[in-house]
This record gives C-alpha cells, sequence and structure tokens, in this order.
C-alpha cells in the first residue's frame, strides 16, 4: 500500500484529537504522491529517532530518499512504522540545513568560511587554552544520537588525546538514573531482557511512562499481547492523564514523588503476604542500606522491618492511590502463576531519587524471582537511538570507558591504553582530571573555569534545566570558544563561535545501539548537502591538527568508521559486552550483545540463553556482574522532593514530550506534517485549574516559577492533568519552558529532575 503525506497528518491529528488509536501504518510513504509511480532502490537503516529501534526501509531514486517504509524483516517493528518515522523520508531536507563551516566575525555575526580555517580555528585555539589554562579547560558534550564511531572517537580524543575527563553526553539528562540504577543492582549495565518479553509477558506495569506516544511501536506489541489473551492486563501508573490511557487496563493517578511510597508499599504486600520467593533470594539476592552515606548488608528481616514505614493503609494518601488498589495490584505482581514485565522511561529517571527508584522497581522482580527468564523483567526505556550502544556502551560520559570501565579504575585505564597504543598514564585518573558531569560542566562553562566547549548533535541551549540562568551567563562572559557541530540552526548555534555543518542519518556510515541491547548498522545511502561532514570526521581532523596522529591512523580514512567500531570492538571482548562483527551486523538486521559465535543473547544471566552463567546451581540464574553472583535488593526510604508547591507558587509543573515531535524539534518541526499537526507547544491544565484562573483553550497564560517566566497558549485536553499539575512539552524553541524548570539532580546519576518544580499561573 502507498500512501502520501496527508494520511500521516491525518493519524497525527487524530492523536492530537484525544483518540485512543495508534497512529501506526503498514505501507510506503513517498515524499511526492506522484513519485510512487516508478520504484526507488530500498535499503535498510535503524530509525534515527526514538531507542526503540524499529527498522526502517529507504527507498533512494537521484542520489535523495524519496519513501520510507516500515522494514518488515525487523524484529522490533515487524513492518510498522510510527508517525515520526515516516517522517524519516523528509528529516534531511529541511529549507535551512547548515552546509558551509561558519565562523563568528568580529560584528557578531555568523558568516561562511572553509573547513580548513574552521578546523585550524578550534585546533589553534584548543592549543591555546589547554597552554594557558590546562588540558580541563575544553570540553566536549555528545548525544545519543552519536553513532557509535563518532562516540568512540569523541571519546579517544578527549581522554587519548586532549588527555581530560571532560566529555558528556545529552544521555545524562534521559537515563543516567537507570544506568546507576542496574550497576548497583546487578552489576553491569542494562536490562537482562529483551522486546521478545513483550510477546511473552502476562502483566505489564507502566512507571510513569507515556509509551503510547513516546515508544508507540513497542506498545503497539504490547496491545497486539493484550488483545490475544483476555488474561493480560496493562497497568499503568502515572502522574497524568495520556494517550497511553486508552490502551490500559487500569491507570492509575499518583502525587508526584510518590513513586516511592507506591514501590515500597508494594514490596510490603509482598513481603507479608507470603508472595516473596524464598528460594530465589535466598540464591541470587543480598540485601543493603545506605546508612549514613555507608552502603551496609542487612538481612531479610531488617529489610521487612524497614518496609513497615510503608503500610499501603499508611502511605496511601501520601499516594492518591487506594490502599485497596495497591493491596490488589501488589498481590497481582506477586501471583507466581503471572509474569510480569516493569517498564519505565524519564517519569522515573528525571527524578532527584531516580537511581533509588529504580532500585525499588528491581526489588519487585528480585522478591518475586521474575527476572532474567522469558516474559519477567524491570526494563527500562531509552529515548535516543544510540543512547545505550553509544553512551552507555562506548562509554561518553566523565567517568566512563567502554564496557562498563570507568577511569577510576586503574586496570580499566591500562586495558583501554594498551587497544589504543597509547603510554601508560595517556588516560587521566579522576586525581589528574576531575569527574564533571553534565549540570557541573555547563555550570563551569558559565563560570569560565571551562573556556571551550564543543557541542556535538545536540541542543542544550534549549533543553537544559534552568536554561536562562547558563544561556545568560556564558553569553555575558568573552572569553568563551563556543563550537557547535549539528544539521540545523538551532538555540545553541545562536551562541556559537563555530558552527560546522554535519552529515545526517544515512549520509554517513554508522551503527545505533537499541534499548533491547540490539547494534544495528546502516549504510551511507546519500550524500551530504554542500560541505557538511560527519561528526566523526570533524573529530578526527581536529585531533591531527592537535597533533594526536597515531589516535587516528591516515589509512583509516577511507573505511574510518569500520576502523573506529572494530577498535571499539576489541574492548568490548571478554567483558560480557562482546558484539557482533562489522560483517555480521551489515548482514543482519542488528544482533543482541553479548554475541558469541554470531548467535545473540536474548536473556542475560540466565544459563538456557546466556553462556557467561556456566553450570550455574539450582536454577540456572546468575547475576555474574557482581563478585559474589547475587543482585542487591536495596532498601530505600521515601525522600522529600527539594521543591513542592506552596502558597507562592500553588501548582506542580511536568514537562515532557508529544508524539509528533522528539525532544527540542530540530528534526521533526522540519517535517511539514509532523509541524502542521503540532505548530506549538502547548500549556495544558486541568479542567477546575483553567476554570479558576479564568481561561479556556486558545487563551494566554503566564508560567512563573523562581526561576523565569514565559507566556504560553493553553491547550486542550489531549493531555489531561488531576488539579493541581500543569504539563508543557519541551521541544518549541518559541516557548523554552526549561527557563522554568529546576536544576536539582539526583546525588547519585546526577541527573536533572524535568518532572517536578513549583509554578503559578496567571491569566495574561
Amino acid at each position: 500500500m502507498a500512501f502520501t503525506r496527508r494520511d500521516v497528518l491525518k493519524g497525527c491529528l487524530a492523536v492530537a484529537g484525544g483518540t485512543a488509536a495508534l497512529p501506526l501504518f503498514r505501507g510506503t510513504l513517498f515524499t511526492d504522491a506522484s513519485a510512487a509511480e516508478d520504484e526507488p532502490t530500498w535499503n535498510k537503516a535503524p530509525c534515527r529517532f526514538c531507542g526503540a529501534g524499529c527498522g526502517v526501509e529507504l527507498g533512494i531514486r537521484g542520489g535523495k530518499i524519496v519513501a520510507v517504509r516500515g522494514d518488515a524483516q525487523s524484529p522490533v517493528n515487524k513492518g510498522l512504522l510510527c508517525a515520526k518515522g515516516y517522517g524519516l523520508a523528509q528529516v534531511l531536507y529541511g529549507g535551512d540545513r547548515l552546509t558551509k563551516p561558519l565562523i563568528r566575525n568580529n560584528s557578531g555575526d555568523l558568516v561562511e568560511s572553509t573547513w580548513d580555517a574552521a578546523l585550524d580555528l578550534i585546533a589553534g585555539k584548543w592549543k591555546e587554552l589547554i597552554a594557558a589554562h590546562g588540558r580541563d579547560s575544553v570540553a566536549m558534550f555528545g548525544s545519543g544520537q552519536w553513532t557509535i564511531p563518532e562516540g568512540y572517537a569523541a571519546l579517544k580524543f578527549m581522554k587519548g588525546g586532549v588527555r581530560t575527563n571532560n566529555i558528556e553526553a545529552n544521555a545524562r539528562f534521559c537515563m543516567a538514573s537507570a544506568v546507576v540504577g542496574y550497576l548497583t543492582t546487578f552489576g553491569i549495565d542494562e536490562p537482562a531482557g529483551c522486546y521478545d518479553d513483550l510477546d511473552l509477558t502476562d502483566t505489564y506495569f507502566l512507571w510513569g511512562s507515556n509509551m503510547a506516544e513516546m515508544h508507540p511501536m513497542l506498545f503497539n506489541r504490547m496491545l497486539q499481547r493484550r488483545n490475544s489473551d483476555p488474561d493480560v492486563r496493562i497497568i499503568h501508573f502515572t502522574t497524568l492523564g495520556t494517550m497511553t490511557d486508552g490502551g490500559a487496563s487500569e491507570t492509575h493517578l499518583f502525587k508526584p514523588h510518590s513513586d516511592l511510597y507506591l514501590a515500597n508499599a508494594m514490596a510490603h504486600v509482598l513481603v507479608n503476604e507470603g508472595f516473596v520467593d524464598k528460594s530465589f533470594v535466598a540464591n541470587h539476592a543480598v540485601f543493603k542500606r545506605t546508612i549514613d552515606a555507608v552502603d551496609t548488608d542487612i538481612d531479610l528481616a531488617a529489610y521487612t522491618a524497614f518496609l513497615d514505614d510503608y503500610r499501603p493503609s499508611d502511605v496511601a494518601p501520601a499516594i492518591g492511590i487506594a490502599a485497596e488498589n495497591i493491596v490488589r495490584l501488589a498481590r497481582m505482581f506477586g501471583d507466581p502463576d503471572r509474569k510480569c514485565m516493569s517498564l519505565w522511561t524519564m517519569g522515573v529517571n528525571q527524578h532527584t531519587r531516580g537511581t533509588h527508584m529504580n532500585h525499588l522497581i528491581h526489588n519487585l522482580h528480585l522478591l518475586t524471582g521474575k527476572m532474567a527468564k522469558p516474559g519477567n523483567g524491570s526494563f527500562s526505556l531509552t529515548g535516543q537511538p544510540s543512547a545505550c550502544g553509544t553512551c552507555r556502551e562506548v562509554g561518553t560520559f566523565t567517568h566512563r570507558l567502554p564496557s562498563d570501565r570507568v577511569v577510576a579504575n586503574a586496570t580499566h585505564r591500562a586495558e583501554v591504553e594498551e587497544v589504543w597504543g597509547v603510554p601508560a598514564g595517556t588516560i587521566p585518573s579522576p586525581t589528574d582530571s576531575p569527574l564533571t558531569h553534565s549540570m557541573a560542566m555547563w555550570d563551569k562553562v558559565a563560570s569560565g573555569s571551562i573556556k571551550s566547549v564543543w557541542v556535538s548533535t545536540t541542543n542544550p541551549m534549549q533543553s537544559v534545566p534552568n536554561l536562562k540562568k547558563y544561556r545568560d551567563r556564558i553569553l555575558a562572559r568573552e572569553d568563551s570558544f563556543i563550537v557547535v557541530s549539528d544539521v540545523y540552526p538551532t538555540e545553541t548555534t545562536e551562541i556559537a563561535d563555530v558552527v560546522l555543518p554535519s552529515a545526517c542519518y544515512v549520509e554517513k556510515e554508522g551503527l545505533f545501539g537499541n534499548s533491547e541491547r540490539r547494534t544495528q548498522h546502516f549504510a551511507k545511502l546519500v550524500e551530504p548537502p554542500g560541505e557538511a561532514r560527519s561528526d566523526a570526521w570533524q573529530f578526527v581532523q581536529v585531533a591531527r591538527k592537535m597533533g594526536f596522529t597515531s589516535l587516528f591512523p591516515t589509512d583509516w580514512d577511507t573505511l574510518l568508521e569500520k576502523y573506529l567500531f572494530d577498535e571499539y570492538r576489541k574492548l568490548t571482548l571478554g567483558t560480557k559486552h562482546d558484539v557482533a562483527t562489522w560483517d555480521q551486523l551489515v548482514a543482519s538486521r542488528g544482533l543482541r550483545w553479548p554475541v558469541y559465535d554470531g548467535q545473540e543473547t536474548k536473556w542475560r544471566f540466565n544459563a538456557t540463553y546466556d553462556r557467561n552463567v556456566g553450570q550455574a546451581e539450582p536454577d540456572g540464574i546468575k547475576f555474574y556482574g557482581r563478585a559474589d553472583g547475587k543482585a542487591v535488593i536495596w532498601a530505600r526510604p521515601y525522600e522529600p522532593p527539594p521543591e513542592v508547591p506552596d502558597v507562592t507558587y500553588p501548582l506542580w509543573l511536568c514537562t515532557g514530550r508529544v508524539l509528533e515531535h522528539w525532544h527540542t524539534g530540530t528534526m521533526t518541526r522540519r517535517i511539514p506534517q509532523l509541524h502542521r499537526a503540532v505548530p506549538e507547544a502547548l500549556c495544558y491544565l486541568n479542567a477546575g485549574d483553567a476554570s479558576d484562573l479564568g481561561v479556556a483553550p486558545g487563551d494566554q497564560v503566564v508560567i512563573e516559577s523562581r526561576r523565569g517566566s514565559l507566556t504560553m497558549k493553553v491547550g486542550d485536553c489531549r493531555f489531561r492533568p488531576p488539579k493541581g499539575l500543569v504539563y508543557v512539552p519541551f521541544f518549541d524553541e518559541n516557548h523554552l519552558i526549561n527557563e522554568v524548570v529546576n536544576e536539582e539532580v539526583d546525588p547519585l546519576s546526577k541527573q536533572p529532575d524535568y518532572k517536578k518544580c513549583a509554578v503559578r499561573l496567571k491569566k495574561a
């Protein structure tokens, strides 16, 4: 079936109108309906948008993408695509693509330049800054949209060449709490299970995740599973009404930040009503609690006593869910005849206690033995196409190195130095180069202790919380030097001294890694416009101009991405993160690591599927990420948020996304049908709060917090906040809601809490 942009637009408008049906399509979207008459050449690729990793086929004619369809051979989406996926046919062709390097002149204008001039300027400026202020005076801020080769090149350039730990990625803003939660529970990052669990489980618990809009293809698999078996249940925990409600079996609204109460209350039921799988816990778990900032071993009795403060009848008022429902749902979770899968995204991770909340979800699965088995497990979903494959696995964070290595470990540094062929001591320890997480990095850029930052494939001047504070301080500095690599003008290119035009998506070769550990390859299918070049090429050129020629040999140039990946792969072998070979990935629709002899691993920690487990007794389960082979059940108490509504600021503000737009809208706002469907961000209010203010959809309101204010139009019923809560998407550069948002972070993951701050509204 062929269909046009009008069909996709109608689907988007149906969502905006509040219908429950998912806007999923099977067919071919041509950018020009008349082009369907002449069949293009088709090529596979993973989708460019969220972390689901759907497979697409791109139709190429005349050196241009003219059509897109879902890849029927993809095990992720099986031929279906959402509205954003079909927009891939137009992502590359916005009228304002960056096509030449730009340098800001003395008059403050960005003017066209040459690659040699721009790269020489960057390399010369960085050498000058390092000589005058030290290696930590420069920094790199990247993205979960980096391909694996791009992220690896950036990591090697910064830690092996510049020799600074000043490299971070915007994935810190979206899934850092999940990373720390996995590492401190299982000793190794990323989910034990895979998307096959979506087709096998009986019960889905969604924790703060609007999957119908944010991961629609995965939600569709859940709906198909539920429709095949009337006993299957989808339980949706959320702070506001969303499109996901239409597909859920039950939706339960909880008060912001009270999920800590909720998960502990469910654990109380499991422990006190006999739902604990005692054999599983005895063989595969230990209990811990943090006492006076020290992680301390406890036992089941102490954990049970800890839960005494979380009786459902006692904490239900603070949660907003009736105690009888908490008990009933906990019993459903604990039922030994039901398989359970938990899924979560930003509602859990963007939380000042996001790591603790990750722990509490893992606890429920460990207590009941519903972990590392088909249809059972705790599964975090990522929002970017390679937040897992690049940021987490390559290690593009200040404290990390490939395959769960960390710079604080001298052995880990030595292992990477050996592969890189650099002298011992090249990679700096935290003593030699402090670990600076994303928010601290931007604070240092704003204060001037970091003189220059190279921003690649992300738009922090729209996405950073308490945005105005950072942007204004950076703009006030005369000594800052900002480099931005991107495909379109953004709020961040507005403050740049040098702008480099980047190749986008299949204008270069690359690999992404999705939420289920699936590494996927895509080929270069079309030429980038003008003089745009890949980010990996840009990093390599500057590295060479700075004198780091041994890191990136010139004979890599013809197959740069392959050589980068092949070297990175060496650092995965023998680490239980082993990724497939380049050739295996080129020939497949992706493989889930660890991969041995071309065979992927679906369920880790389970001897039936994972060869790393060996002869684990008595049930074939071993959490080998930890030396004792056991996972941790953490006693994590409720802790209040840093800011709550009061008399002056009486409402909660929650920020997020909509189906049609992705993150800061840099790409999706250039896709005509998506932009027409949702041309601006709106402020969604409870009907009662709107009535109290005397406003209706279409009216203007002023949103104010302790940090800033902006004026926005009131939205319709698409999102349905309870009384006392306001919801605003952040994709619209004309309505920078992050100027209002709190910058407080989780103390363990350093991830900001975008979901809760206190605001007041008034009619404009």
